[in-house]
């Protein structure tokens, strides 16, 4: 699956410039940025893709950024995009880094192509590589899109047929909590006709530093 993904997101790559301006989230990342308060941080952008619009939006606003995405192609041409970001070509499941190392967290369109049941071990990392008080907002896939409380499947997207997975909201929610995050908002969003809910946590600012119960890695 993640193979045929990868070739997927490459063969993209060749029509990126036509289509890019086509998902406008100028408006979620305002809102995300200011309520970051903060200059000059630190970015982990998973599922980086060309760098836009995430990454470029905090390298103009003084960030530093280091980006995972596994297509090549997709790499290749951040490096156009965005130049300044550290890019990483990898998969996000596989990724290491020390902990509390970031601001911010994002994963917008594509932790919904992750198996559901990998969802929690992924929060946990991003939990762990999150500094105290650090943020994340990514895009999680629900009914609203596959037509399913539950889903894990196949389903087409530009005339492709990709991989998504996702369980219940709350049971999302749930999970997050259980981890350790706040929950700051969850709010769908409808953008170029497809809708996603989008969610915003936090690390708190003084956690216990005791191993999650459950989690393993």
């Amino acid at each position: 699956m993640n193979d045929f993904l990868r070739e997927t997101y490459n063969s993209f790559a060749d029509t990126y410039d036509v289509n890019r301006g086509a998902f406008d989230i100028s408006e979620i990342l305002n809102l995300f940025y200011s309520n970051l308060e903060l200059e000059n941080g630190k970015l982990l952008d998973l599922g980086c893709g060309a760098g836009e619009p995430v990454a470029s939006y905090f390298l103009n606003n003084g960030w530093k950024v280091i980006g995972v995405d596994f297509s090549e192609r997709m790499i290749e041409l951040a490096s156009k995009y965005a130049p300044k970001m550290e890019a990483i070509r990898g998969n996000m499941m596989e990724v290491e880094f020390e902990s509390n190392q970031f601001d911010a967290i994002t994963a917008t369109y594509s932790i919904f192509h992750i198996p559901s049941e990998l969802h929690s071990d992924l929060f946990s990392e991003m939990f762990k590589w999150l500094k105290p008080k650090g943020k994340v907002l990514f895009t999680y896939a629900t009914k609203e899109y596959t037509g399913a409380e539950a889903f894990s499947g196949n389903k087409k997207f530009i005339d492709t047929e990709l991989f998504y997975s996702h369980n219940k909201p709350a049971e999302l929610f749930s999970e997050l909590q259980r981890i350790g995050y706040h929950v700051e908002s969850h709010e769908y969003h409808t953008i170029c006709n497809e809708t996603f809910l989008w969610v915003t946590a936090q690390k708190p600012g003084h956690i216990d530093e005791s191993p999650l119960e459950g989690v393993h890695h």
